[in-house]
């Protein structure tokens, strides 16, 4: 995975291109043997009315992180990749610097998987704890 670190990191970035990942500025910047990383700021672009950030725009990162986490572990070039559910719950708000999801795999089944998705600051404190569940179905 190392060797091919880079790779898949630059490939993960070209992808976001005219999406909402790019919309919200959403970088990939880690990746290894099961798990992938991403980061978004936190500006008034995804603040709630208050200035804090907006709990669909985490959602929005763990579902973008744990899709991307499932092509790369997945093959891709096999399977089209869906999340069909996800779920959140939202602890510590933030007004400012970046949030970081690191999604993980709980269970990599044939049909389905389970991400567990930590969305954190930039001390490392939890944001929200996020679960998707996404779909692999063949291409034909």
């Amino acid at each position: 995975m190392t060797e091919h670190k880079e790779k898949i990191l630059a490939i993960c970035n070209q992808i976001r291109k005219n999406t909402l990942m790019e919309t919200l500025e959403i970088e990939y910047v880690d990746v290894g043997e099961n798990y992938l990383i991403a980061r978004m700021p936190v500006s008034p672009r995804v603040h709630q009315p208050d200035g804090v950030l907006h709990g669909g725009a985490s959602v929005a990162l763990a579902e973008s992180v744990g899709s991307a986490a499932s092509y790369i572990f997945l093959d891709g070039q096999e399977f089209y990749v869906r999340g069909i559910e996800i779920a959140a719950n939202h602890v510590k708000s933030i007004r400012e610097g970046y949030v970081y999801a690191r999604a993980a795999i709980l269970h990599k089944g044939r049909t389905t998987q389970l991400w567990e998705i930590k969305v954190t600051n930039d001390s490392g404190e939890l944001i929200s704890n996020c679960k998707l569940t996404t779909i692999a179905l063949p291409r034909k």
